[in-house]
C-alpha cells in the first residue's frame, strides 16, 4: 500500500476545519456531538482523509462514551496503533495505516469477543451504507 501524503494546505483544502484538527492535528471532537456517535445505519465506515476502508457497522456497539465505538477494525491492517503520552496520559491511538490520519484511541474496556473498545471521532470517518440487493 501506498502511503498518502499531502501539505498543510491541501489537506486543509479537502477537509472542513474540525475534519482537518481532528485528523492532522490529533484533535478530539466534543462527546456526544459527532455525526456517528448514535449513528445505526448499515454499512461501512472509510477515513475521512483518503477512503480507506477502517470499520464496519457490524462491530459497532454502544458504549456509551459518546464517540462511535467499535470492537475491531473490519481490515486490522487498515487501522495502526502508536503509544500516545499526550495530556499527561498513557493511551493508545488509533491512526489510519494509509495516510496517518488521527482516528481516536483504543481501550481494553469493551466487549467480546474481543474486549476492546476502539473509540473514534465521527469527524475522521465518512460512512458508505450497504448496498441494498435487488431481486
Amino acid at each position: 500500500m501506498k502511503k498518502i501524503q499531502k501539505t498543510k494546505a491541501e489537506w486543509q483544502k479537502q477537509l472542513s476545519a474540525e475534519q482537518y484538527q481532528v485528523t492532522r492535528e490529533k484533535g478530539t471532537e466534543r462527546a456526544f456531538t459527532g455525526i456517528y456517535h448514535d449513528f445505526k445505519e448499515t454499512g461501512r465506515y472509510a477515513c475521512v482523509c483518503c477512503g480507506q476502508e477502517l470499520f464496519s457497522s457490524g462491530n459497532k456497539f454502544d458504549s456509551g462514551c459518546g464517540w462511535p465505538s467499535f470492537f475491531k477494525p473490519s481490515i486490522r491492517e487498515n487501522v495502526t496503533e502508536k503509544q500516545d503520552s499526550s495530556h499527561s496520559m498513557q493511551r493508545v491511538e488509533v491512526v489510519c495505516s494509509r495516510c496517518d490520519a488521527h482516528l481516536g484511541h483504543v481501550f481494553e474496556d469493551g466487549p467480546e469477543p474481543t474486549g476492546l473498545r476502539y473509540c473514534i471521532n465521527s469527524a475522521s470517518l465518512h460512512f458508505n451504507p450497504e448496498q441494498k440487493k435487488t431481486p
